[in-house]
């Protein structure tokens, strides 16, 4: 069973992530897949030279991260068309570790993926988990997170999609509004019932 985890920046995903992992879960990290495809060398760091220009390319061959986010964030073209250029490498990846895990036997895998429906990776999915959170949350979150300003973390809320693309596409929903706990106790129940579920499938 492969469950596409994602949600909005700053709605707690990582946090969700990180409580199914410790809880025995396999998880494909699709931000460090992300990361891995723009390795110094890379076909997909090619592309993105050739596109976007050298100026994007730090001395040492890899990403400079800092300034491509400054673009894509501010102009959603640019973003759309840096998504169009990493996406094909990113869903090779992460169908390779799909594969890998089911050969070791494992009965749930997630897919932490904030692109999810975005790159198409949701097409891989049995079923599709959004974490959502009120748009003042997700700011205070973000700011303290990744030690923005508020204009700079308004510019990556608005460079997502709203709640409600994420609610109409899922399977669940995990509000986020309270406390870490409350977020903890919703993704419990969660597991709970995949694994209710997964053993269920195991008996057919």
């Amino acid at each position: 069973m492969v469950i596409g985890l994602t949600g909005q920046t700053g709605a707690g995903k990582s946090t969700v992530s990180a409580y199914l992992r410790e809880n025995g879960i396999a998880v494909i990290d699709a931000d460090k897949t992300a990361r891995d495809v723009v390795e110094t060398g890379s076909a997909c760091i090619a592309d993105i030279a050739l596109e976007f220009g050298c100026e994007y390319i730090n001395m040492d061959g890899t990403l400079n991260r800092k300034k491509m986010a400054k673009t894509v964030f501010t102009e959603k073209e640019k973003l759309k068309k840096l998504n169009t250029l990493m996406f094909p490498y990113i869903i090779e990846r992460i169908q390779d570790e799909i594969k890998q895990l089911r050969q070791k036997g494992k009965p749930i895998i997630v897919l932490d993926a904030p692109t999810l429906f975005e790159s198409g990776a949701d097409k891989d999915c049995d079923y599709v988990v959004s974490v959502t959170a009120d748009p003042a949350l997700r700011m205070q979150r973000i700011v303290r997170r990744d030690n923005l300003t508020q204009e700079e973390a308004m510019q990556r809320i608005s460079a997502q999609h709203d709640e409600e693309y994420y609610k109409s596409r899922s399977w669940k929903v995990l509000e986020n509004n309270g406390s870490v706990d409350e977020l903890k106790n919703q993704t419990s129940a969660l597991l709970s019932r995949l694994e209710a579920m997964q053993e269920q499938t195991d008996t057919l």
